[in-house]
């Protein structure tokens, strides 16, 4: 599907609004909402049924709130697709203003129904309106924000507790899609989130707002503007703490688990009334998922209403009732694991987990989503390397995490089709790099405007750029010292929280200086290197008893791009190669030259393993006579 059109839409200005007031769950609901949400009574000026002009909220202010703690009870309905959450959250300003508001922002579908400042007996009910804003950050195209009015301004670096209630229905929604020419089935395997009895399917930010949000209004069709901000989204809030404590109200089969943020909790089920029978029986099943550092992550959560079957090796774990594709996927995970435990150590560090569900694939570490059906375990293997690396390596460093799984996808390439395929497709991945890196400015003082790996948060610099990094630190290095960093730093829970142990521990391997690699490439974004062949001198050595010694090839390489750049030169004549690494800095030049013992046909600068601003292979074709006997 091609979103190459968007339709117009206009962002609601100032206008009337109606201001909501805290209020308690109505007495005929409380059998069925496991928490309070009594915090007080309103001021008699903001009592329900009030109307303020909405204030200005400009894209800074929706920009400046980041979220760094959520603590959620989250009440599901499946029955009637409904939720209910009573949420304590912690707002930081990031911004470069005192914010007098805050803009929070939920699904369309979803009601504010009561928010306070603060939590527990210190919390005070809070005023604010919510209207609708068009985002397609959600799956209906639409948010419903809340802007509360802070009693004083928060200033930047200040944070600010809230505790809030909201509830409504989440249904399947492809409104977005469909509103700029997505064929509505094709829009249908796109935006699946939803809460049904079939099952109850929420992937965050991006796709759907079940949890409290904020953010400018993006949309698709933008560019590549919506999933920039997706990963800006992710990566402003990659520290933030939570927690969650579900119910769920069923009917019927109790559900078996749950998952938040890839992480399964069984749930426990107590039902109402143990005599009635199996599909009469109500009851409510809960699990509580500890506190822990969202991550480079939206939340998301799933629940499934069956027990996983496990493969004979235990390696992976699937929900599904496509009981006949299990064996073809653990035959697939048994033709890579031989390459994970080569590279990766022999055991992985968790269960791959898999959730059957139709629709367009969703990945979060070792947790997967996608349409499982039966094929051949050649068919399958490729797609699994990515997801099956993440169970062998985590990391917090985003760029590893991603860039590791994309390294070990590459290598499977080059173990199956050879080298030449595997740079293929490192090459034609690195294409959408070349488009994406900024142009660096030329004075010294300045640094380029793209994003570090270390802090990158579009996936062409985490994926792309990380698995040439890496790719480009194999050659550099050598593939056993590679090897060796990456068994020892996927055990190492505390060097993995500093972004240059990674560096370190290469080093240490490799016993070579990286700090020139690693500050142009990971630390520091200097966009891409450009070269082209200056010059290429071929001398005749002196014969030697009526023999050829050889040719002496000097080869000259211009770098007019940022980064620094370390490429192979190779001297081709036949199938008779000689190959020395030449490393070019920033705006200079190098040369190398490489003893022959042919007579040389062609100089080739770069093999297509190192990114380049424009084309990543350079020859130049040499015609020399050999020498006379």
């Amino acid at each position: 599907m091609t979103l190459s059109t968007i339709l117009g839409f206009v962002l609601l200005g100032p206008a009337m609004f109606h201001v909501e007031q805290s209020q308690t769950v109505p007495q005929d609901q409380k059998s069925t909402v496991l928490f309070s949400t009594d915090h007080g009574t309103l001021p008699a000026s903001v009592k329900s049924g009030a109307t303020a002009v909405l204030p200005e909220i400009t894209p800074a202010d929706r920009t400046a709130p980041t979220f760094t703690s959520y603590d959620l009870d989250v009440h599901l309905v499946p029955a009637e697709s409904q939720i209910a959450v009573h949420a304590r959250i912690d707002v930081r300003n990031d911004g470069i203003a005192p914010l007098h508001y805050l803009a929070l922002q939920l699904s369309s579908t979803l009601k504010w129904e009561s928010i306070a400042l603060g939590s527990g007996e210190k919390s005070t009910p809070a005023t604010f309106g919510q209207h609708e804003i068009d985002t397609d950050a959600d799956h209906t195209g639409k948010a419903n924000e809340a802007i509360v009015t802070l009693p004083q301004p928060l200033a930047p670096g200040a944070s600010l507790a809230l505790t809030v209630f909201y509830s409504g229905e989440i249904h399947t929604s492809a409104e977005r899609l469909e509103r700029i020419g997505a064929p509505p089935e094709q829009a249908a395997q796109a935006d699946w989130d939803a809460i049904s009895p079939e099952t109850t399917a929420l992937r965050g930010f991006g796709n759907v707002l079940w949890y409290p949000t904020a953010a400018a209004p993006v949309f698709l069709g933008d560019g590549a503007k919506f999933f920039q901000e997706v990963g800006r989204n992710r990566l402003r809030q990659e520290n933030a703490s939570t927690h969650l404590r579900l119910s769920i109200q069923y009917v019927g089969d109790p559900p078996d688990a749950a998952f938040f943020c890839g992480r399964r909790e069984q749930l426990v089920a107590v039902s109402d009334d143990r005599d009635l029978p199996v599909a009469q029986a109500t009851g409510v099943a809960t699990a509580e998922f500890g506190t822990r550092s969202l991550g480079f992550r939206s939340p998301s959560l799933f629940v499934t209403d069956r027990a996983p079957t496990v493969t004979d090796d235990t390696l992976i774990a699937a929900v599904t009732d496509h009981y006949d594709s299990l064996p073809q996927y653990a035959a697939a995970a048994a033709l890579v694991k031989p390459l994970l435990t080569e590279w990766l150590g022999p055991q992985p560090l968790t269960q791959l987990k898999i959730i059957d569900h139709p629709g367009q694939p969703f990945e979060d570490d070792a947790f997967l989503v996608l349409p499982m059906h039966a094929a051949a375990a050649t068919v399958l293997a490729p797609s699994l390397v990515h997801t099956l690396t993440h169970a062998w390596f985590q990391s917090s460093q985003t760029w590893l995490d991603e860039g590791v799984p994309q390294l070990l996808s590459l290598l499977w390439t080059e173990h199956n089709q050879g080298r030449d395929a595997a740079v293929d497709t490192l090459q034609q991945a690195t294409n959408t790099l070349a488009l994406a890196e900024p142009e660096i400015p030329k004075q010294e003082d300045q640094a380029g405007t793209g994003q570090s790996l270390t802090r990158a948060s579009d996936e062409v610099y985490y994926r792309t750029k990380a698995a040439a990094v890496l790719w480009m630190l194999r050659s550099i290095t050598s593939d056993e010292a590679l090897k060796q960093t990456l068994l020892i730093y996927r055990k190492d829970a505390k060097a993995d929280r500093d972004p240059e142990e990674f560096e370190r521990d290469l080093e240490q391997y490799s016993h070579k200086d990286l700090r020139w690699f690693f500050d142009d490439w990971v630390y520091r974004d200097r966009g891409l290197p450009d070269l082209s062949i200056v010059g290429v001198t071929p001398r005749q050595l002196a014969t030697q008893g009526g023999k050829s010694t050889g040719w002496l090839v000097a080869v000259d390489v211009r770098n007019d791009g940022d980064a620094v750049a370390e490429v192979p030169v190779t001297v081709h004549s036949g199938a008779l190669t000689a190959t020395e690494r030449l490393r070019i800095s920033g705006h200079s030049s190098a040369s190398t030259r490489i003893l022959f013992e042919g007579t040389p046909d062609e100089v080739l600068v770069n093999d297509g393993s190192v990114p380049e601003m424009r084309t990543t292979l350079h020859t130049v074709q040499l015609k020399l006579r050999a020498p006379t006997p």
